[in-house]
């Protein structure tokens, strides 16, 4: 469940609710009944939970996918030419 700010305009006090997406705002401080707002939040920001990121989670610089890095050339017997230069 999201969790929406408000302020009290008779108070001044700033106090959180949980609230489904579907409820309706508040309409009365928590503490003194007073009439209240619902505050514009940037939201939550993003949390890690766990011991760390890994090598192995993201894609490998070096590995050879493209199709074009294992042809050779039929032409060339001897593997001299620009196909097979990088190998």
């Amino acid at each position: 469940m999201p969790t929406y700010d408000y302020r009290c305009l008779k108070c001044g006090k700033i106090f959180e609710a949980f609230q489904k997406i579907a409820d309706a705002p508040l309409k009365k401080c928590i503490h003194c009944k007073g009439k209240v707002e619902r505050l514009i939040s940037s939201g939550s920001g993003i949390i890690f939970k766990g011991s760390g990121f890994y090598e192995t989670d993201y894609k490998q610089k070096n590995r050879k996918s493209n199709s074009s890095n294992n042809k050779q050339c039929k032409s060339c017997p001897d593997n001299k030419c620009d196909l097979n230069k990088d190998k």
